[in-house]
């Protein structure tokens, strides 16, 4: 029988008004594999985070045991000596330094006073080549793709001599085929003895790398399976996570009404707003009718948010030209504040980043896109702006103790679904949504899905763009595909499948690279 390399027990962990975690448990065997699913706020990443050191002993109750003694982390250094290392969501590297540089932040290797440059790169080189990533550790972390840059986290946890891995969605910003590679990478790292917790909302991911899963709900433990035990199911780590199964994953729409086009571009092109010579859009003509969902799917860097982004109001891109036209009519959207007052919205990919005002509570991000609807005489009334956040609260469902409450403190689902309310309150006619449900889990995707059927019922008109192929294919009522800038292909819902997306674009890449020979 495997030996027990960490117990948790009776952790609970209280936030001013929410319990967060209560009394969970959780045992992982040395050199296995180890899922922990529940939906967005079920307290996943909080457990990880007092497993780490994030959270400091006597900031929670419980014990943490590892390797047999009893452990007391006053921060993630104290973790990092026993060997745990985590690699969050969002990651945790220096644009403009090398490869080698942020392996052995603040772990360097130094000769008496000063930092030995010569071993950092070559034992980054060492552990670069231990996960199969043929960079050179002296490129400049911003020269590489987000999934080599997941690499690099590894790369880095391993230099850090790591004996338990603990990643934190690290698919959620990658394409299928990088996400293949990395999952493939952790289960050759189980073969040569290293322990992996991973926490993700893919469940076909778990299905394919997971030894055991344990399921959380609302800060409890549901649940352990066991892979050579127990017969598993999506729709049992469903039921678990969400407290009832979701007999459709993507709901369908009743009375589909679609009507004239809303928005059409014509032969549409954008430029690198730095490399000048580099076209991102290229002649792209596009169009969606009112009440349709129509998809726009492509492999990472096929320009699809880069078109999304020049058709709200030219907010990213140089030399933009083509024709837009909304309902029929040809107009000149120069700004965010022209596109909002002819009624597209655009809920960015990188609700952190771009989306929504961390520091800042939900009551005033979600009226940010709508003062005017919230003011009078052009002072904003703060009566008006929280009996609307509490409105929207109520109808997309948020989970959070006040609408006063800081937006960055809300789970990731939940604040998805605010940066949601803050468009939807804007009451646009066109709705682009880029990457809406990435990083979240399935029963807040329902919802995602059930608000989107909601739009088009309303006779409102929604751009879908997705890396996930089932979801354009379960959501959307037509399809582009996009490769290299251009589009390459268009199909009916109806009709798409994964097999004949995909086609379009391989077909697409395997002339080009024909013609560059």
């Amino acid at each position: 029988m495997a030996k027990a390399l960490l117990e948790m027990k009776n952790i609970t962990k209280t936030f001013p008004g929410v319990k967060a975690l209560y009394k969970v448990n959780l045992e992982v065997e040395e050199g296995e594999i180890h899922t922990i699913v529940g939906e967005n706020g079920a307290g996943k990443s909080t457990l990880m985070n007092i497993l780490s050191g994030v959270y400091p002993y006597g900031s929670y109750e419980g014990e943490v045991i590892y390797d047999g003694s009893e452990c007391k982390f006053a921060s993630i250094n104290d973790s990092e000596q026993k060997g745990i290392v985590i690699i969050h969501q969002e990651l945790a590297l220096v644009p403009y330094m090398t490869i080698g540089e942020n392996m052995f932040l603040g772990n360097e290797r130094v000769k008496g006073i000063s930092i030995d440059w010569d071993e950092t790169y070559d034992m980054a080189d060492k552990y670069l080549a231990m996960v199969g990533l043929a960079e050179s550790s002296r490129t400049l972390i911003k020269d590489i793709g987000v999934g080599k840059q997941q690499l690099v986290e590894i790369a880095k946890a391993l230099a850090k001599k790591a004996r338990l891995l603990i990643l934190d969605e690290p698919t959620a910003s990658l394409n299928e085929k990088d996400s293949k590679a990395l999952l493939d990478l952790i289960l050759q790292l189980k073969k040569e003895g290293l322990t992996s917790i991973l926490i993700s909302h893919k469940l076909n991911e778990i299905s394919y790398i997971a030894d055991k899963i344990t399921v959380i709900r609302d800060g409890t433990t549901i649940e352990t399976l066991d892979k050579a035990v127990d017969t598993i199911t999506e729709d049992r780590i469903i039921k678990g996570m969400v407290g009832r199964s979701i007999s459709e994953r993507f709901p369908k729409r009743e009375n589909v009404n679609i009507g004239d086009i809303s928005l059409e571009a014509e032969n549409w092109n954008v430029y690198h707003p730095i490399y000048e010579e580099l076209k991102l859009v290229d002649n792209v003509s596009i169009n969606v009718r009112k009440g349709e969902v129509v998809g726009i799917s492509g492999l990472m860097g096929a320009g699809r948010t880069e078109l999304a982004m020049s058709l709200f109001g030219k907010s990213y891109g140089k030399d933009i030209s083509g024709r837009l036209k909304l309902n029929g009519e040809v107009v000149e959207l120069n700004n965010v504040r022209d596109a909002i007052r002819h009624g597209l919205a655009y809920v960015t990919e990188d609700r952190k980043g771009n989306g929504l005002i961390l520091m800042n509570s939900i009551k005033h991000n979600i009226s940010l896109a709508n003062l005017v609807g919230v003011s009078s005489r052009g002072v904003i009334d703060s009566d008006k702006e929280y009996f609307v956040a509490q409105n929207q609260r109520k109808m997309l469902n948020i989970k959070c103790s006040t609408v006063e409450q800081h937006v960055g403190n809300l789970s990731g689902g939940n604040q998805q679904k605010a940066l949601l309310a803050k468009w939807m309150f804007a009451n646009p006619d066109i709705l682009i949504l880029d990457e809406p449900t990435r990083g979240i889990d399935v029963g807040a995707k329902h919802e995602i899905y059930c608000i989107i059927n909601q739009l088009v019922a309303e006779g409102r008109s929604v751009i879908l763009i997705s890396s996930e192929l089932p979801e354009l294919i379960g959501m959307c009522d037509r399809i582009y595909i996009m490769d290299s800038g251009k589009i390459v292909g268009e199909v009916e819902g109806s009709m798409a499948t994964q097999e004949n997306i995909m086609a379009h674009i391989l077909k697409t890449s395997n002339k080009r690279s024909v013609d560059n020979e």
